[in-house]
């Protein structure tokens, strides 16, 4: 999978490699970084397109992010499609946990669940918890979860 900029410009480094400089090159300059990632989806026609965006935080000083995408071309179950994103989002906090331990970096894994029961993707909350607090990563959800309910979404739709 590619990884891009908000821009469109696409990364020259293997997402890890790239995260890392990019860690170095804001924490040189005095930057305190967090980071969250996220995943949301949207069904077009017989297709389900995936954003995940590794969104990085510099305090009192904005924001940027790295986008991929994925489209997968069968019918989901709102609850399985809303698991494959928190997965999708752990791939990517897995991958690179190691340096944001190195470097001291807050993350957050932000999932696209709804926490009130009266919307359909709040089947999935217990189990989407469970799997990002089980993997050991800080989870949040809606209304909070704006890597995934904000900046990923704005990539799918």
């Amino acid at each position: 999978m590619h990884w891009r900029k908000f821009n469109g410009d696409k990364l020259q480094l293997p997402i890890k490699d790239m995260v890392e400089k990019t860690i170095l090159a804001e924490v040189t300059k005095g930057v305190k970084l967090k980071v969250c990632i996220g995943t949301d989806s949207q069904v077009k026609g017989a297709d389900a397109e995936f954003a995940t965006v590794i969104v990085f935080l510099r305090e009192h000083n904005g924001g940027f992010m790295y986008i991929q995408n994925d489209k997968i071309s069968r019918p989901f179950h709102i609850k399985e499609r809303m698991l494959l994103e928190v997965a999708k989002s752990i791939e990517v906090a897995y991958e690179l946990c190691d340096l944001f331990i190195k470097y001291n970096i807050v993350m957050e894994v932000h999932a696209d669940i709804n926490t009130s029961p009266q919307f359909k993707s709040n089947d999935a909350l217990k189990e989407a918890m469970g799997y990002i607090l089980g993997m050991g990563f800080a989870f949040k959800a809606k209304p909070e979860a704006f890597a995934s309910s904000s900046c990923a979404d704005k990539i799918v739709n």
